[in-house]
């Protein structure tokens, strides 16, 4: 009988003092419905949104709903009145999200919007043997990725691509990006996109080792965010012709406007996809002077995901996997995924295989 992957409510606790053991439970096989086509999902992916969950930190948990919002599979059945037919036996990737079509802006209706995996708000996640969808919430996969490369991709990539795209404007070459934190699998797929536009990319990481590893990825430099005043030293780096920063991609927060506002140029713009550091910034006069602007960016429409999975396929990136385990069953090598993320020790997605060998045993 297939599998789900869900969070065990146990005795409960208090948001932040609880951590949530995983389980795995039998579920019915899924029917698609008018519209609707059936994935037999063969990977799945992590975000901190998991780990999040599990402490009861994320809003509108559900404690029911299979768990993760990245996944990769084949489509096994067409549901009635299916249009895209083509998608029966076709390898696809799943929108990891609900409710946001195409406005540029943001969702058409904010109460609609969700991101899929142990959500009140769908029933979805992609921790599970098959997964019943709209035919509209999968993509073809691109034919250079491995399944557990194409559930790498979704959540990260749908946010990199609208916080560097659609937010800051860089659509082609000529630019300096920097992207902070390095490692994570937001700011990998960030830079992948810009050195794939064109733009030349600066990174920060507290680890030197991840800084030499996104600079063999096509990163002119990087600076340690743990020095002080590490924009100084990224400001050596940039060229003589451009010495100044377009754009920032950033998913920490903190002091950021404090170090970045000087070195960048006038009317730059900052996007920013997340606060690690802390829930508050310091905006600074220095920054209105110099015109910057700062956009926040979560997620992406479906409109824009479809563009990012074709510019992936178009320039054949390779979505980065930390590590994978095998087995949708296998809790003590899930759980050493979780601790990995815990301790910031992945550079790139960490990744479920659901493989054959797992399907052929239900």
């Amino acid at each position: 009988m297939p599998r789900a992957l869900t969070l065990d409510a146990g005795e409960g606790g208090r948001p932040g003092k609880v951590y949530y053991p995983l389980q795995v439970k039998q579920v019915p096989r899924p029917k698609p419905g008018s519209n609707e086509v059936l994935v037999r999902i063969k990977a799945a992916a992590l975000n901190h949104r998991d780990l999040w969950a599990r402490r009861h930190l994320y809003p509108g948990l559900s404690l029911e709903n299979p768990l993760l919002a990245d996944g990769a599979g084949v489509v096994v059945e067409l549901g009635p009145d299916v249009k895209r037919t083509s998608l029966l036996n076709q390898a696809v990737i799943l929108t990891p999200m609900r409710g946001w079509e195409a406005d540029p802006v943001a969702p058409e209706d904010p109460h609609r919007f969700a991101v899929i995996g142990a959500s009140l708000l769908c029933d979805a996640g992609t921790g599970q043997d098959y997964l019943a969808v709209p035919e509209d919430e999968v993509e073809p996969a691109p034919a250079h990725l491995t399944p557990a490369e194409c559930a790498a991709l979704p959540l990260c990539g749908l946010t990199g691509w609208r916080a560097l795209v659609s937010k800051a404007g860089v659509t082609g070459p000529g630019k300096n990006v920097l992207v902070t934190g390095v490692g994570g699998g937001v700011a990998l797929q960030v830079l992948q996109f810009a050195v794939a536009l064109g733009s030349a990319v600066y990174v920060t990481s507290g680890d030197r080792g991840k800084i030499d590893r996104a600079v063999a990825m096509g990163a002119r430099g990087g600076v340690s965010y743990r020095e002080a005043g590490w924009a100084a030293g990224l400001l050596e780096m940039l060229p003589e012709d451009r010495p100044w920063v377009d754009a920032v991609v950033d998913g920490a927060g903190g002091n950021l406007i404090a170090e970045v506002a000087p070195i960048m140029r006038p009317g730059g713009v900052i996007a920013q996809y997340g606060m690690t550091a802390g829930n508050k910034m310091d905006w600074q006069m220095r920054a209105v002077l110099a015109n910057l602007e700062l956009k926040g960016s979560t997620m992406g429409s479906r409109r824009e995901f479809r563009d990012m999975v074709a510019f992936v396929a178009k320039h054949k990136i390779k979505p980065v996997v930390s590590r994978a385990v095998k087995g949708l069953s296998d809790l003590e090598a899930i759980e050493s995924l979780f601790v990995d993320m815990q301790h910031g020790r992945q550079f790139g997605k960490l990744v479920i295989e659901i493989d054959e060998e797992d399907q052929a045993k239900l």
